[in-house]
């Protein structure tokens, strides 16, 4: 009786504790203070505790094996040493992004623990790897300059990964997507979005003339051409929108963005014609039910789930997602929607559209225009990402199979995003230091200033000390040298 209270009561507690979160993350973007952020980091990491506390006692309870309370204790020392670590090594670092990304990762560990163990140990040794790839990745970005002069190097080394997998890769529902490595299986289409923000960057950052717009243009057409090939349209999808904005914020020219998506909905309809799984998925779009024992059934039982919920959802290890194929991967969101609840997920929406404002005002924030158009880009990546799963999943678009960053199983997934987040952080951190630099240049030139402002009023620093307020090298202190040169104006004056 009681553990059935526990249970019933829990989604209460759980989404409760998900509002605050998401209150303060908003809270949080309205100041550009980063010590104050990270003041406000320390509520929220509180929260997350308390979060997965409760979420893993729901587990234990429902499943009594020991070895559920081992992995919560595993990872609740790894997220806060990694917390810590990351607050020591970087002071000025956002740790707002960082409390973001535990947040969502620890959200995606126990939908993963409670569909299948074995594959949440796998997610979580992926995010130990992603942990330790944030806290490193600051300090190349912070000292590598020279990133902007290798875009046609970064064309190659994407193209030429791309036409391995075109050739060679595994087929999957249609597509080929991934390589095997190691026992593991690798989606080189994941990692090779990075060196195409940087290809895109790098090219752009050089000129931004018409001749130099064509050539950036025609390779990143290659790259989308060689994923429409191995018919992994989702991926080809988010290289064209993140190559349409990074080309919109180099150039300022809307006449690029409307041609951008005047041809892509020209090759929207040429896809539907070539490709059957477009138009399987496209039909699934329209009518959820209209193959229901075969190729429909995956949406449909999507669609179910999220209604089953409702709003507060059927409480946590007490519905059926399991019904739904992939549920792990391209329908989590659903997961999530049917034992959490609608408003739950409409936090998770808003935490991410937190995590997507954080990188744009960071991207937004830096002064050369190679990091500007990577961070931007890396920022449209990540939101376009979050909203053709969301989209996919809620029958808003037709499905693409692209997985929920940092809460979807995949390995490839989370070690993409870990690097877009360290990239990100490294930006911040340059920018960080930037600004302290002037902040203390315009400070010295201030008390600059204000000691020949006192040398020619008072004759320098041969002033008399019997008020006994000069300092050691006979000058006095800028607060006081303020006041005695507004005395000495009014004298003037007077």
């Amino acid at each position: 009786m009681m553990v059935n209270l526990a249970l019933e009561y829990s989604r209460y507690l759980m989404l409760l504790i998900l509002i605050l979160y998401t209150i303060l993350n908003l809270y949080g973007l309205r100041s550009l203070d980063i010590a104050w952020q990270n003041r406000l980091c320390r509520h929220q990491m509180i929260l997350i505790l308390m979060l997965q506390f409760l979420g893993y006692v729901i587990i234990y309870l429902k499943t009594r094996e020991l070895q559920m309370v081992m992995f919560y204790g595993v990872q609740v020392a790894v997220f806060l040493v990694y917390y810590l670590m990351f607050g020591l090594v970087y002071r000025h670092g956002s740790r707002i992004l960082i409390s973001n990304t535990i947040m969502l990762a620890t959200i995606g560990l126990m939908i993963q623990t409670r569909l299948n163990f074995e594959y949440a140990i796998r997610q979580f040794f992926f995010l130990c790897i992603g942990f330790l790839m944030t806290l490193l990745i600051p300090i190349v970005i912070r000292y590598m300059h020279f990133l902007a002069k290798f875009g046609y190097l970064y064309a190659i080394l994407g193209l030429g990964l791309l036409a391995v997998v075109w050739r060679t890769g595994s087929t999957t529902y249609g597509a080929q997507l991934s390589i095997s490595l190691g026992g593991f299986a690798l989606q080189p289409s994941e990692f090779i979005k990075i060196l195409f923000v940087f290809f895109t960057a790098a090219m752009l950052h050089k000129s931004t003339s018409f001749p130099q717009v064509v050539i950036t243009t025609v390779l990143a057409a290659a790259h989308v051409l060689v994923l429409v090939a191995s018919t992994d349209l989702g991926s080809a999808l988010v290289y064209f929108v993140a190559y349409l904005f990074m080309l919109f914020v180099a150039t300022h020219q809307p006449l690029y963005m409307a041609a951008g998506f005047g041809s892509g909905g020209i090759a929207a309809a040429l896809a539907y014609r070539l490709f059957s799984h477009v138009r399987v998925r496209v039909a699934m779009w329209r009518d959820p039910f209209y193959d229901y024992d075969n190729k429909s059934r995956q949406i449909a039982q999507s669609m179910m789930a999220i209604g089953t919920g409702g709003w507060l959802g059927s409480g946590f290890y007490q519905g059926m997602p399991g019904l739904i194929s992939l549920v792990r991967n391209d329908f989590v969101f659903a997961a999530i929607c049917e034992e959490l609840g609608v408003i739950f997920a409409m936090c998770v929406i808003l935490i991410y559209l937190g995590f997507v404002l954080q990188m744009i005002w960071v991207s937004t924030w830096m002064s050369e225009l190679f990091y500007k158009i990577a961070g931007f880009g890396l920022a449209v990546m990540f939101g376009f990402q979050v909203f053709l799963h969301i989209g996919g999943v809620t029958k808003l678009i037709p499905c693409t199979g692209i997985t929920l960053p940092l809460i979807s199983y995949g390995g490839s997934s989370i070690l993409t995003t870990m690097i877009m987040i360290g990239i990100i952080e490294g930006l911040h951190l340059m920018k960080e230091k930037e600004v302290q630099e002037d902040e203390r240049r315009r400070r010295w030139e201030e008390e600059m200033e204000e000691r020949e402002f006192e040398e020619r009023i008072g004759g320098g620093s041969g002033r008399d000390d019997r008020d006994g307020r000069n300092g050691a090298d006979g000058r006095r202190p800028i607060r006081w040298q303020e006041d005695e040169a507004d005395e000495e104006f009014e004298i003037l004056e007077r």
